[in-house]
């Protein structure tokens, strides 16, 4: 097994199957759920947010995707069997101002499996994520582990795009504006929406 490597929001330090897939044939959305497009300069990862489990995680979510703080973003810290992580900073590696810190609600019953949505946040400050998040490429069961008072809560999964997600963990990586793990050519989200559950594909 890989050892657990550590995550990072801006220099302080964090920790942070097969892919999930989504109920294929069910006609109805199920009751919380919220579905989001975000398109990249790789390609469109589909997410369900799970709003009954985490309803603070997605509110702050869909907050800044509403605003279209994530357009211009770009995935800053790329691990291999590990995660890959954006929301926070520009092609520039210029960390974007946030809203106030949320709670975290790591005891949602969620798991960072491979294919989950996760908050990244500050190592030793359980409550102090903010816009940055990451998608776990592997299972992770260690980050749910409460290491410093908590684990990392998952607030959704990819139920379409989990090949982009695999080529984005495999790109080419280099050290850049003091980070380790970036990518060497910028992979940009281009745009946060939410959307209708049919219009994630094969639904």
């Amino acid at each position: 097994m890989t050892p657990v490597r550590t995550l990072f929001v801006g220099v302080t330090s964090l920790l942070l199957s097969a892919p999930l897939a989504f109920g294929a044939g069910a006609a109805e959305p199920e009751a919380g759920k919220v579905y989001v497009k975000m398109a990249t300069t790789m390609g469109d990862i589909y997410l369900e947010l799970d709003r009954e489990k985490a309803p603070i995680t997605v509110e702050n979510f869909l907050r800044y995707a509403r605003e279209g703080f994530y357009d211009g973003t770009i995935f800053h810290r790329v691990i291999d069997n590990f995660m890959i992580q954006g929301g926070g900073l520009d092609k520039n590696m210029k960390k974007k101002p946030t809203h106030e810190p949320i709670k975290n609600e790591w005891r949602n019953g969620l798991k960072n499996r491979r294919g989950t949505i996760a908050m990244a946040r500050l190592g030793r400050q359980p409550d102090s994520a903010t816009s940055q998040f990451f998608i776990n490429v592997r299972d992770n069961e260690a980050l749910d582990i409460p290491r410093d008072g908590a684990g990392y809560a998952v607030f959704g999964r990819v139920v379409s795009g989990m090949d982009v997600v695999d080529k984005i963990k495999s790109v080419p990586t280099t050290s850049r504006a003091g980070r380790q793990d970036v990518p060497v050519e910028p992979i940009v989200i281009l745009s946060v929406r939410e959307i209708p559950r049919d219009q994630v594909p094969g639904n």
